[in-house]
């Protein structure tokens, strides 16, 4: 049995310090380019080695996303942009175009990780992917623990799951409500999030919800109560989702689940 590694997410260098001070193992962060999450604060390049130096100072990883599908137009400055997060010390990036993850595996030794977006949700398709060189893979987040146990019994890959925070309503995030809905591809970081929307349901012309409206994504993932069981079963990291959320979101949601972490490993006597 692992203690699993605590990762957290971060809009900003100030947010990433915060993430690391209440006790994150990890962070994710995005770049200025091919990542989700255009609003985020993203960061350049001297700001990612920034983040890089702070992490390592304290013995902590810092993963950068570059995890959006992209399209023809959005190819260009890969190699470069690869090379620069190299050169800035990422630990790792996530991916999840076949592009992006050959492009680091032919021009640099980047770690790579693949991203919930490819919804890998069986262990051969995880096998797939560790023997073309990858290290780790983010499962779909629609998976049961029954189901991440059985990928874990069949892989000799590092596996992470989301603990907390949004869900997208689509299959792993791929959603073209924004898409078209706002001319916000989502899929290439401009979610409108749609799905959070308030809307009237009607039949024909009668309006069948005089009192509440409607959200098709009214829930975010909460998974307190089953921290132990993902232990158990060797989760090899924990991610907490929410790039664009608050300061006090990132210290109040990473030192809940680091207290709760050190508590039950303390428990098993896990180094």
């Amino acid at each position: 049995m692992i203690k699993p590694e605590l990762l957290a997410p971060a809009g900003d260098l100030e947010k990433l310090k915060i993430a690391f001070i209440y006790g994150a193992d990890a962070v994710f962060i995005g770049g200025k380019k091919f990542s989700l999450r255009a609003r985020a604060s993203n960061f350049d390049i001297p700001q990612i080695k920034e983040a890089c130096d702070f992490a390592h100072s304290y013995n902590k990883k810092l993963y950068v996303t570059t995890n959006i599908i992209p399209h023809n137009e959005n190819i260009n400055g890969l190699v470069e942009y690869l090379k620069d997060l190299e050169g800035a010390g990422v630990d790792a990036i996530i991916c999840a175009s076949p592009i992006i993850i050959d492009t680091a595996k032919s021009e640099t030794n980047l770690e790579i990780h693949i991203s919930t977006q490819v919804s890998l949700t069986n262990y051969e398709s995880v096998n797939f992917w560790y023997n073309q060189g990858v290290k780790r893979v983010v499962l779909a987040r629609e998976l049961s623990k029954k189901e991440i146990e059985e990928i874990i019994l069949n892989t000799e890959a590092d596996i992470e799951v989301f603990i907390h925070g949004g869900m997208c309503v689509s299959y792993s995030g791929r959603c073209t409500l924004s898409n078209n809905m706002t001319d916000r591809d989502a899929n290439r970081g401009g979610c409108a999030h749609s799905c959070r929307w308030n809307y009237d349901i009607y039949n024909g012309d009668e309006k069948l919800n005089d009192e509440l409206s409607f959200s098709m994504s009214s829930k975010d993932l909460q998974t307190v109560k089953h921290i132990s069981d993902l232990i158990d079963i060797g989760v090899h990291s924990l991610k907490i989702e929410g790039r664009m959320k608050s300061i006090h979101y990132i210290a109040t949601v990473v030192s809940t689940y680091r207290k709760l972490i050190d508590d039950i490993c303390d428990d098993y006597e896990i180094d």
